[in-house]
């Protein structure tokens, strides 16, 4: 279609959605026997996924004591995402908002004057332990309340606060294992809880929810390295925790005395995998690797599975029902591909525009888990990420990178990219960079290369390093175990203004440069376009490992993306394209020169050379 281009950039100038005719098949209007246009929605602009730590967001104490209790080092509210919170957000181009957190998980803080059984901190990790034991499928951290009796309420108008600024919801959903003191107090009537119904004089059964040490009970496992609480003394911090008999821990350990890098304060859920490895259910046929949801959701129709499937169908429903519009699967790949297929299908009939982020970190499982499981998007950790990575700490090439990005280019728009999250070291922390700025020309090449959601962690944006003295766990990654204030998001947020007015010059132009690149999505060509790959030459061999290249085009829109990554000198280049590429550029991101793409006197490429400063980028954009 002629003016597609055309009414895409209009589109993007509007910020309306613009439907372009002709691009779907046309059913016939009986009536009139006309043929009736469906129209075919182009994005605007490509998921961006702002992932916030829930507990640490509002936290405005920065006493920052190890192991220090909640009314030492404070923790954040639900209340504190203000509307000016979330349309700051808004501002910067996020699209999502994943709160990670929010159900209620294991703690070693008392609300027993609430009714929520005390934990022991004998298998609790920190002291507001980890978000990913989850204690109550069916309710939401008491932390995070200003009335812990009414915790989900105040949740649900935060759900509400976020839509009314334009964002969506997406929390936690952790399949594989629930807290070793599973006790759910916001179940719907009728609800069974994870093992009640058990049979536990057996290793396994496959409508059991958890799996058997028979005729032992556990043990908490010990280590000379290691103290609970960092040695404070809580009654309940005796070395001990009564689970007779005891189970399987969260990541398949089998010994009642699980190791202190078990993740012991979990329990693994039984799917119906016997402990041989065999499975107790219906596969799912090769065939259905083509078919969409709907044919997924009808093949699993009236089947005997498991009951753990049900369980999760349920809660997965409940959050909907609240008005959260995704979930963010935790090791999803610990648990069987015919449970996704299963569950992501139930889901996508209820709400077919649910986004389900996956975590997956063994790429043989990347295209089974997008085709049958049915995930729409998943971690491109153990890849882009990790080239990513080595390039910025200077260990690796750019050529590597893009020669990763190319291996799952059939999948490329599922694999969601990032620079950090919660497991992964802040990129100031000497560990990753030692330098915020590295980030720069890594965040323009993660953002733009492909049509994928992007994911940007809080704190990122105005150089988060990490290095707290938390208590559970060693500094560079921000704590998720402790209460503890984050120093340089503290100082954006200025009590609650969200103004940014405490930070320095230098954080303010990096923020900036964020919100510049982030709202960059909205562009057609990143938002929907296609991956072009961009020859580069130079004499230094050197210049073409530092220096990366690629172009992104939709329609007449032709965008040539291009990062220096070394942080020490400027870097140059000739850039060779497609002769349909020749014209003038100008830069839509930095505002650099002018760039002429002159075509050469041999063949039919066009070529420019271009100086990078250290650790600048450009996205230079066809002007025609």
């Amino acid at each position: 279609m002629k003016n597609k281009s055309l009414l895409l950039a209009v589109s993007a100038l509007l910020g309306g959605a613009v439907s372009i005719a002709g691009c779907s098949p046309a059913p016939i209007d009986k009536k009139s026997q006309q043929m009736t246009l469906q129209p075919e929605v182009v994005p605007l602009s490509k998921p961006v996924v702002y992932q916030v730590f829930t507990r640490l967001f509002g936290n405005t104490k920065q006493v920052n004591k190890p192991w220090g209790t909640l009314e030492e080092n404070g923790v954040g509210k639900f209340s504190d995402f203000t509307p000016t919170a979330l349309l700051a957000l808004k501002s910067m181009g996020v699209t999502h908002v994943w709160y990670t957190g929010v159900l209620h998980h294991a703690l070693v803080t008392d609300y027993s004057k609430y009714g929520i059984g005390q934990d022991d901190p004998d298998v609790v990790k920190g002291r507001a332990g980890s978000p990913y034991a989850i204690k109550d499928y069916y309710n939401v951290d008491p932390d995070l309340a200003n009335d812990p009796s009414a915790r989900l309420a105040e949740f649900e108008a935060l759900i509400k606060r976020t839509h009314e600024a334009g964002l969506k919801v997406i929390i936690d959903i952790v399949p594989n294992h629930v807290a070793r003191n599973y006790q759910s107090l916001g179940a719907p009537n009728g609800t069974i809880d994870f093992g009640d119904n058990d049979d536990t004089q057996v290793t396994y059964a496959k409508n059991n929810n958890f799996y058997y040490v028979v005729g032992e009970a556990f043990e908490v496992p010990s280590s000379d390295d290691y103290q609970v609480l960092g040695g404070d003394v809580h009654p309940l911090a005796d070395g001990k925790f009564t689970e007779i008999p005891a189970k399987w821990t969260g990541n398949g350990a089998r010994s009642a005395k699980p190791d202190i890098n078990d993740w012991y304060e979990t329990v693994k859920v039984n799917y119906g995998v016997k402990p041989d490895g065999s499975y107790d259910f219906d596969r799912l046929p090769d065939e259905y690797v083509d078919k969409g949801y709907q044919a997924h959701f009808e093949f699993w129709q009236h089947k005997s599975l498991p009951d753990s499937w049900y369980k999760f169908q349920a809660i997965t429903h409940f959050w909907l029902e609240k008005g959260v519009d995704g979930f963010r699967y935790d090791m999803a790949e610990m648990v069987p591909v015919e449970f996704w297929s299963f569950l992501n299908s139930s889901i996508k009939t209820k709400k077919p525009d649910a986004f389900l982020l996956a975590e997956v970190y063994n790429p043989a499982l990347y295209r089974p888990y997008i085709k049958q499981g049915k995930m729409d998007y998943l971690y491109d950790k153990v890849g882009f990420y990790d080239t990513l990575k080595a390039l910025m700490q200077g260990k690796g090439d750019a050529q590597t990178v893009l020669d990763i990005h190319q291996s799952v280019a059939d999948i490329a728009p599922h694999m969601l990219h990032f620079l950090e999250n919660h497991d992964e070291q802040r990129i100031a922390s000497p560990e990753f960079a030692g330098d915020a700025l590295k980030g720069k020309p890594a965040m323009v090449v993660s953002h733009l290369i492909s049509t994928a959601p992007s994911m940007i962690y809080f704190g990122q944006t105005v150089g988060e390093d990490g290095s707290e003295q938390a208590g559970f766990g060693s500094p560079s990654r921000t704590s998720i175990f402790d209460y503890i204030g984050v120093p340089e998001h503290q100082k954006w947020m200025n009590h609650g203004k969200f103004d940014g007015a405490l930070l320095s010059e230098e954080q303010v132009s990096l923020r900036n440069y964020y919100i510049k690149l982030l709202n960059l999505a909205k562009q057609p060509a990143i938002a929907a376009g296609q991956y072009s790959p961009v020859a580069t030459h130079s004499d230094d061999p050197i210049n073409t490992e530092k220096i990366m290249a690629f172009g992104r085009k939709l329609g007449q829109q032709k965008l040539l993306v291009i990062s220096n990554f070394d942080a020490q000198q400027s870097r140059t280049v000739t850039v060779h394209l497609p002769a349909d590429w020749q014209g003038r550029y100008s830069d839509i991101l930095e505002a650099h020169a002018n760039l002429q793409l002159q075509q050469s006197e041999v063949g039919e490429q066009v070529k420019a050379t271009i100086t990078l400063a250290p650790l600048a980028s450009a996205v230079y954009q066809l002007e025609k």
